[in-house]
């Protein structure tokens, strides 16, 4: 195996090195300086776009087709998008792998997948009639020049704002750049304009002149880390200065004649120069290293290095980790990989070297795992992982998870840097980027087995990789869809995670509604099923999939959505046979909407129910006119119904139609309040006030029976404290509620003489019950009297003991039941 500083180049101080991942990129016919070249960050997808401004050989009518081609960086086609929106005049990526494209009249198209699906918005701020200039991308936005030298930024794709910048200049800008928000004090982007002999730095609020004054500059470049920016002037000298213009910390004289082609940065310490067959790397200090190839050369810079592209080739400029694999290194890390190569030899100088660094072997160990991150070939991967094993072998505590975690790492990284994958992610990048976002890319170009292994490997969840797979084959397979829901039903049905709506909603997006609703089956939960099912007009569907789930929010939403969309009587008879909606609409309706109600009781024929309702809303009004007009129409409803509840309903309406006019006839002529009250209570206030007769025929006309116009008579006569009258009602022979009520009555409003008058009337009552009364009412003389009627002695005898404290006749009293107790007794003797 050849050395690892092989392709080692020292420019100044430092050691950089080129490493040649792919071969035969593009074919040799593909005239690559004819063509603008943006690519992904983190090793990502390329997209080529045929420059307009230049002249092509004509291949035919097809080759004339303009097209935006989505290119793997080892050349592999991914996709070719079809272009008939106009001139391009901006094409970039952000850090999801997003292509963006930007045309002259300000409509900017987001390719969020690679495959051609895309979200669109235009910039504004009169960018389709000044038209768009060029564009600048960062990770996550970018700025938009336009021709009259207005700048428009976006910082974000998902929620799009684009917002004009301070008004620069008006002068030509010779080049321009940007610093990205997250490098500067603002936190709002940069832009960096080249007008006249200097620099104007423009942000939302203000455009600055930096007094330079040695310009034109002819380009523009900003480091990845935004701290430092490079100046290419226009005698061929290339100034690295700190991106607050305040320090210039080196100076390069490239001598060329003729500008070059682009200038990027390579990683944060050094700026590589291209023109069309030559490159130029500066370092530090000014130092530089050149470079010739056989054709064209591209650069797109990186977080960690710069990718060189030509017909033939793909290159990655990185930095080296000098310590290990330097020329006479005596460091522990290289020690230590001596030290494996003498055990693999079987010498004892391995030990000897493992003794030569102990007290530093756990910064050997550590060493090499990081740098084995750095290598791209597999078999110095292989060789410093053996020297951290066999240093940690050696050491007595040593926590393995960094080690671990590299031998992971690399295996994913071989895996994705394969040609048939194309992914040259660094180690720096893969840490960036994250494992989820590196599945994800993969998904992107449709890599599933090798996602979904990777994802298991690193213990990531793979539901996204298989629902994206499914969503591919329902918009793509050409089979029936029965077979197409087998094949993805078999693949899925038992793995942990997956939303088969996702599924469903790529299939309906396609028109293939019945696939869609054959896969929603398989979906469990019924809050995904539901609102797909509404948009996809499978009504009747979706709310049966409500009603089984027992939620009834999500019942009551889907209700909403058809009362909404559909006509009345179409609602009404999709929920005609669903008892649980029609109630539910019911208790809704009843609070909210009684026309709706109305409606659904005159739908149902359910004319009681109706009736009722109408009645409610009778009590609820305040004149007599709605009042009757409201039960009038309560009653119609009725009129026609054999249903004995509902004809006894509607002799009820009629009757209170007929009470509401005679209480308002009683209200003009008494002035009393009568309206609203029941029939009792009409009675009542009647004979309270006096008007017995005009209650007699209240009763009369709505046959109260007697036991209750009796029972209403004597509440309002108590109340009235009316006795004279009660007394009267005594002497009537007999009473349809019997008498006791009167004496309890007529007792418990403070008259126990009018009270006692109904005690004789009481002949069904035992005779016990009848002393007690006359008890109650203070008639202890009264009470041994009914006492010897009953020949009761006991009672006597208690009447006796209650006669002795009875006041100041209770002497005579006594003496007088003394006299009943001796004669009862002389009887029975």
């Amino acid at each position: 195996m050849s050395s690892p500083t092989v392709d080692w180049d020292r420019v100044g101080d430092t050691f950089y090195r080129k490493i040649k991942l792919y071969d035969a990129i593009f074919d040799q016919d593909l005239e690559l300086e004819n063509y603008i070249l943006s690519g992904a960050p983190y090793g990502g997808a390329i997209a080529l776009y045929r420059d307009e401004s230049k002249l092509h050989s004509y291949r035919g009518s097809l080759a004339a087709k303009s097209s935006i081609d989505i290119y793997s960086c080892a050349g592999k086609l991914i996709r070719r998008i079809n272009w008939d929106k106009g001139s391009i005049r901006g094409l970039g990526w952000s850090d999801e792998e997003k292509l963006l494209v930007v045309t002259e009249d300000g409509t900017v198209r987001c390719y969020y997948d690679l495959q051609g699906d895309f979200t669109q918005f235009s910039l504004g701020h009169g960018a389709e009639e000044i038209g768009v200039k060029a564009c600048r991308f960062w990770s996550s936005g970018f700025a938009a020049i336009l021709s009259n030298n207005h700048l428009i930024s976006v910082s974000r794709y998902d929620e799009p704002r684009p917002k004009l910048l301070t008004i620069p200049p008006e002068d030509t800008v010779h080049s321009w750049a940007l610093i990205p928000p997250a490098y500067t004090l603002s936190r709002s982007v940069e832009v960096l304009l080249a007008i006249g002999q200097s620099i104007y730095v423009v942000d939302s609020s203000e455009c600055e002149d930096r007094m330079l004054q040695n310009g034109p500059f002819k380009y523009i470049s900003v480091s990845p880390n935004g701290r430092f920016a490079t100046l290419y002037t226009e005698d061929g000298k290339v100034w690295v200065i700190s991106s607050d213009f305040q320090n210039k910390l080196s100076e390069y004289d490239s001598k060329a004649k003729t500008l070059p082609k682009d200038m990027q940065w390579c990683g944060n310490s050094s700026v590589v120069l291209a023109w069309e067959d030559e490159i130029h790397m500066v370092g530090p200090n000014g130092a530089a290293s050149k470079y010739f190839y056989d054709g064209w050369v591209h650069l797109i810079a990186d977080i960690d290095g710069v990718r060189i592209i030509t017909n033939d080739k793909f290159m990655v400029g990185i930095d080296v980790t000098e310590d290990i694999f330097k020329l006479g290194s005596t460091s522990p890390a290289s020690v230590l990989l001596d030290a494996v190569d003498q055990l693999e030899k079987k010498s004892p100088k391995a030990d000897d070297n493992i003794q030569l660094i102990r007290p530093s072997l756990v910064e050997a160990v550590d060493t090499c795992v990081r740098a084995a991150g750095y290598e791209h070939s597999i078999h110095w991967q292989k060789q410093l992982l053996k020297a951290a094993s066999f240093g940690k072998s050696v050491i007595d505590l040593y926590n393995s998870d960094e080690f671990v975690d590299m031998c992971e790492t690399l295996r994913v990284l071989n895996a994705v840097r394969d040609y048939q994958i194309g992914l040259p992610v660094s180690y720096d990048q893969y840490i960036r980027l994250t494992p989820e976002r590196l599945v994800q890319r993969l998904v992107n170009r449709h890599e599933y087995l090798l996602a979904i292994r990777v994802s298991e490997y690193l213990r990531l969840p793979t539901d996204r990789v298989y629902i994206h797979w499914a969503s591919q084959k329902v918009r793509t397979s050409s089979d029936d869809e029965d077979t197409i829901c087998r094949l993805i039903v078999t693949k899925l049905n038992n793995k942990h995670g997956i939303s088969f709506e996702s599924i469903a909603r790529a299939a309906y997006e396609e028109g293939r509604t019945h696939l869609a609703t054959e896969l929603l089956n398989f979906e469990p939960r019924a809050g995904k099923q539901v609102p797909l099912l509404l948009s996809m007009e499978e009504d009747s569907i979706a709310l049966d999939k409500a009603i089984e789930s027992g939620d009834t929010d999500l019942v009551f939403f889907v209700l909403l959505h058809l009362k909404k969309k559909l006509p009345l009587a179409s609602f009404f008879r999709i929920i005609n046979n669903r008892p649980v909606a029609t109630a539910l609409v019911e208790s809704s309706a009843r609070a909210q909407d009684k026309d709706l109600l109305k409606d659904l009781y005159y739908q149902d024929d359910r004319r009681l129910d109706g009736s009722n309702l109408l009645l409610d809303e009778a009590l609820q009004q305040t004149t007599l006119q709605t009042k009757t007009d409201k039960l009038r129409l309560a009653a119609r409803l009725l009129s026609d119904s054999k249903d004995p509840a509902a004809v006894f309903h509607g002799k009820a309406l009629a009757e209170a139609q007929q009470l509401l006019r005679l209480q308002d006839a009683y209200d003009k002529d008494l002035d009393g309040g009568f309206t609203g009250l029941s029939i009792n209570e009409t009675m009542y206030t009647l004979i309270r006030f006096g008007h017995s007769k005009r209650a007699a025929k209240v009763q009369s006309e709505f046959k109260v029976p007697e036991k209750i116009y009796w029972w209403v008579r004597l509440r309002a006569l108590v109340a009235k404290r009316d006795f004279f009258e009660l007394e009267e009602i005594s002497k009537i022979r007999k009473s349809p509620i019997g008498w006791e009520p009167f004496f309890n009555h007529i007792l418990a409003a403070g008259n126990p003489k009018t009270a006692s008058t109904f005690i004789p009337k009481c002949t069904h009552l035992p005779a016990s019950q009848r002393i007690e009364m006359w008890v109650k009412c203070g008639m202890i003389l009264k009470a041994a009297e009914e006492a010897v009627r009953a020949k009761d002695l006991n009672a006597l005898e208690l009447l006796r003991g209650k006669a002795g404290g009875s006041g100041s006749g209770g002497g005579n009293v006594g003496a007088e039941i003394e006299r009943m107790i001796g004669s009862l007794r002389g009887k029975r003797g």
